[in-house]
């Protein structure tokens, strides 16, 4: 695939996604592709995973269980990619399929029913929503805390979910998007610092924080530039605590989405989180406010929408410029 074909499919993808999401008739009939991945995962992990073999075998057999769904999830990129290539039509096709690979819409309907449960002053409510997107605890949240939940999750699966994997899909392909999403799925189901995990589970994370590197900066970015577009959020302060916060957190790579909202909305997010039994003192992002507000959660969809608009602009742009150059 040409680098115009590459990031025409890419732009369209993210229009395609953010305007329609993932077809309800689809999820009924036939699931999720995370989901499909999520159940090999699964599958493979409870056959290899045994918490009392030797830490060096269970990293070895981590290793290997995640080459064996990379091959699965390549395989298939490769195979789709191949039966959609060569015209136009065919890279429609794959923009649809790449589609459901990203999570703009779902996300945002996602944090926005947290914003509306506050609003309705049902924190019980808002716990439950914002239950839906965080792998923390969420029942002795505040209002306050319930917000900074939202709005952290918000920026971090801007990146990973929306960003991450659409430069993959610029980068290589539908089968670029496939690797990224099995990698970023697997850290997200056995690349926790857990007993069970914490050797079978290190391939998959030190991977996961590898092939987000790039997009975490950029969609911290995107965020700045998004607040250049708000006449509240402040560009300079989202500027100066991505910068200055971001290497404080836990992850090389979620701090920077994280620091760059917090700064543009005026916020402090981060700080202590429980997560099963378990209390991580998470660093503090931004000079701002700790009460967060559904008013905030508002401000910060408002910036993902213009950010993630700014992203298929980009797209498009750069399909244009190597069209003209073709």
């Amino acid at each position: 695939m040409s680098l115009a074909s590459a990031f025409s499919v890419t732009a369209v993808a993210l229009a395609l996604e953010a305007i329609f999401g993932y077809p309800a008739f689809l999820l009924r009939a036939v699931g999720h592709p995370v989901t499909w991945i999520g159940w090999l995962i699964h599958v493979t992990e409870t056959r290899l995973n045994r918490p009392g073999s030797p830490a060096r075998l269970q990293k070895l057999l981590g290793a290997v269980s995640l080459i064996f769904w990379l091959t699965c999830a390549g395989a298939c990129g490769g195979l789709f990619s191949w039966l959609c290539g060569g015209s136009y039509a065919g890279e429609l096709i794959l923009a649809a399929l790449a589609s459901s690979l990203l999570a703009q819409r779902s996300l945002y309907e996602h944090v926005r029913a947290v914003a509306d449960a506050l609003e309705r002053d049902s924190l019980e409510a808002a716990r439950g929503a914002v239950s839906q997107i965080v792998g923390r605890i969420t029942d002795d949240l505040d209002k306050a805390g319930v917000a900074r939940a939202a709005i952290e999750s918000l920026a971090e699966n801007f990146s990973d979910g929306v960003v991450a994997p659409a430069f993959w899909l610029a980068a290589g392909g539908l089968t670029g998007a496939m690797l990224y999403k099995t990698i970023n799925t697997a850290d997200s189901m056995i690349g926790h610092r857990t007993p069970r995990f914490i050797n079978f589970g290190w391939a998959s994370a030190r991977l996961d924080d590898l092939v987000n590197l790039p997009a975490a900066r950029l969609s911290a970015l995107l965020l700045v530039l998004a607040a250049s577009f708000d006449g509240v959020a402040s560009v300079r302060e989202a500027w100066k605590a991505a910068w200055r916060d971001a290497p404080k957190h836990v992850s090389p790579n979620a701090g920077w989405p994280e620091a760059a909202i917090a700064g543009a909305l005026g916020l402090k997010l981060g700080g202590p989180r429980v997560y099963g039994q378990d209390v991580i003192d998470g660093a503090l992002m931004g000079d701002g406010r700790r009460a967060a507000t559904c008013k905030d959660i508002r401000r910060a969809l408002t910036l993902f929408r213009r950010a993630a608009a700014l992203q298929i602009l980009a797209y498009a742009a750069l399909a244009l410029v190597f069209i003209g150059r073709g």
